[in-house]
């Protein structure tokens, strides 16, 4: 620990401010200048390079690139499939699940979703919290609507919900599109502009 600390002393900015300085220092005294004060010279500069160094800049957090994320994603959305695995879902609720599994697939459109924190975000969102939560509520009030019969089925709500979030995934999806037909344009036109 100490060792570590000394070496990044010696590799900091006010050492290195400050060794450069000293170097100013022993050439004023091999010029004659500093004369029989030399030592104090040559610390002053080091002492006074070291003040005046810029202090050291902390890293910047390492946070995990948007491709990592959707890599996270895509395992908890094997998570998630699993656990509806176990729940009878009407068929209905089963095919709303399209749209996620079509935007996480490897391939283009996952790697223009990569490009787009805010898709990945959204994305997170939907496996993360929504389809779990709409499907778990769904669980419990199925159990307490067989007790008070004549009541709305909770199919009728999971259905309605999971359905929006497919509307949401193809939205996501429609503008990932659109983004990448723009690019393909923006790069015809930079080409066009180049042979003229």
């Amino acid at each position: 620990m100490a060792t570590s600390r000394v070496l990044g002393y010696l590799e900091s900015r006010k050492n290195l401010t400050g060794a450069g300085c000293g170097l100013a220092g022993l050439v004023l005294t091999f010029t004659g200048v500093a004369g029989p004060y030399w030592p104090v010279v040559v610390a002053g500069l080091y002492g006074a390079g070291a003040l005046l160094a810029p202090p050291e800049r902390p890293a910047p957090p390492d946070f995990p690139s948007p491709s990592a994320q959707l890599e996270e994603i895509r395992a908890d959305f094997v998570k998630l499939e699993a656990y509806l695995a176990d729940i009878d879902l009407p068929p209905a609720a089963a095919s709303a699940l399209t749209g996620l599994t079509e935007l996480l697939a490897p391939g283009w459109v996952a790697e223009a979703l990569a490009q787009d924190p805010e898709g990945v975000h959204a994305v997170s969102r939907t496996v993360r919290r929504d389809v779990p939560e709409a499907v778990d509520t769904f669980v419990r009030t199925r159990w307490w609507t067989r007790l008070t019969p004549g009541a709305e089925p909770p199919e009728r709500h999971l259905e309605r919900q999971l359905g929006l979030l497919k509307e949401e995934a193809e939205q996501l999806a429609s503008a990932l599109r659109d983004a990448e037909a723009r690019r393909q344009e923006s790069h015809t036109r930079y080409l066009e502009d180049r042979r003229q």
